[in-house]
């Protein structure tokens, strides 16, 4: 894979070294503003990119490229990716994918018509503790509760009440708990369960923006409580419940270090199977190895889950009467 990076913000500065420990990845360039030059240089020389771009058009052109990967604030991704699909390159988008459902459906078919590849940089759905779960949960029996809650107070929450609002809490940039945090725990339950009958969200709104809520899927035989908070923090955890046993995550589901195998009857068990301490390790292995095989099968199961992911984003924000810019003046 020779890798084109767009962005430079925090995500870019936390996978950049996990590349060291990924040969096949080459970094061919990076792209971000004219402003973020020296930034971008910085980053050139300390990971070896071979190259800078500040103009995308003239990056997407860079016949080097063969995937693009990303990462820019949330109500960009649709755009950027679009451009890129177009331009014939294959596509690794950071989440939250879309702002909504119906962009995530518009890329798709883009995709089909260009032959190329487009993936969602999600770390749960690849890491191997996650795996490892999806195999035990069948011993759980009939499934009946899951609770997963992300609570961790924004160190942006102080500004954003002082009427200073960045982008994790703009309306217009699709911000809010559920894109950021509540995510991770949307991608960990479909993950494991699919698609739900109905969702529900019970959002604490301020200035049109959800800080914090309650997201409640109904699979009909069980249900799953999703908590993010932006505004508040508790114990990071969830917990699988079964007639015949529980699952319980330490820590966030964004990450998935370790769990405990809780069974009714016999041994509790601690598992912690991954490989590698960096959570953006494993996703990028298998989006090297999706690549290099030319994947189609699974990339389209991946596109499937991401796709039943905004399309209970998508609900929940409805169910909450929450609108972002990109609902309101879709850029399609």
């Amino acid at each position: 894979m020779k890798l084109g990076i767009v962005g430079s913000g925090m995500i870019v500065h936390d996978l950049l070294p996990v590349f060291t420990s990924i040969p096949k990845i080459e970094l061919a360039a990076i792209y971000g503003r004219a402003k973020s030059l020296e930034k971008l240089e910085d980053l050139k020389t300390r990971y070896n990119i071979a190259k800078i771009h500040t103009d995308y058009e003239v990056f997407l052109a860079d016949g080097s490229i063969d995937t693009v990967y990303v990462a820019l604030p949330n109500h960009l991704h649709f755009s950027y990716v679009k451009q890129a699909l177009e331009a014939g390159k294959n596509v690794i988008c950071e989440k939250p994918f879309t702002s909504n459902v119906q962009e995530l459906e518009i890329l798709i078919d883009l995709a089909r018509e260009k032959q190329a590849f487009l993936l969602e940089a999600i770390t749960n759905q690849y890491m191997k503790n996650f795996l490892a779960i999806k195999d035990k949960v069948s011993e759980l029996g009939n499934i009946k509760i899951i609770e997963a809650n992300y609570s961790q107070y924004s160190s942006r929450y102080d500004a954003f009440k002082a009427g200073n609002i960045l982008p994790a809490f703009n309306r217009e940039m699709s911000g809010g708990a559920l894109m950021d945090l509540n995510i991770y725990n949307i991608h960990f339950v479909v993950g494991l369960f699919g698609k739900p009958k109905t969702v529900q969200y019970y959002a604490n709104i301020a200035q049109g923006i959800d800080t914090s809520g309650i997201l409640i899927l109904d699979y009909e035989s069980f249900k799953a409580v999703c908590i993010g908070s932006k505004d508040s923090k508790a114990p990071i955890s969830a917990n699988i419940q079964g007639d015949a046993g529980t699952i319980h995550v330490n820590g966030t589901v964004s990450v998935v270090d370790s769990f405990e195998f809780l069974p009714n009857k016999g041994e509790e068990v601690h598992v912690d199977v991954k490989d590698h301490e960096h959570r953006m390790y494993d996703e990028f292995v298998a989006f090297e190895r999706i690549l290099s095989e030319q994947n189609e099968a699974e990339m389209l199961d991946r596109l499937a889950h991401s796709l039943n992911v905004m399309d209970v984003v998508t609900r929940a924000k409805e169910s909450a009467n929450i609108k972002f810019a990109a609902d309101e003046n879709p850029n399609y």
